[in-house]
C-alpha cells in the first residue's frame, strides 16, 4: 500500500481535526494501548484502543476530531496508486 501525505505529523495531546482530514494515520509510539476518541464537538462519536506499536488508519468526517495523548502520532494521509 502506498500512502500519500498531506500534512505533517502531530500528536493528539488535545483534540485535532488533523487539518481537517478524513484520512488518518494513526502510530501508537507507546509500550501500551491507547484509546483514541472520534468526537463531532463534545459528542463522541466512536472510539478504538490501539495496542503499543500499533499503525491504523481512521477515516472521518473532515470536521471531527480526535484525541487520545501524546504517545498518538497522526498525519493526514491519501492512498496512492
Amino acid at each position: 500500500m502506498l500512502i500519500k501525505l498531506q500534512g505533517s505529523e502531530t500528536d493528539l495531546t488535545s483534540a485535532t481535526s488533523v487539518g481537517n482530514a478524513s484520512l488518518v494515520r494513526v502510530y501508537n509510539s507507546g509500550g501500551s494501548a491507547l484509546l483514541v476518541t472520534e468526537k463531532n464537538g463534545a459528542a463522541t462519536v466512536g472510539t478504538v484502543t490501539l495496542a503499543g506499536g500499533a499503525v491504523e488508519y481512521i477515516n472521518k468526517v473532515p470536521a471531527h476530531t480526535l484525541e487520545g495523548g501524546a504517545a498518538l502520532k497522526v498525519v493526514h494521509v491519501g492512498f496512492a496508486n
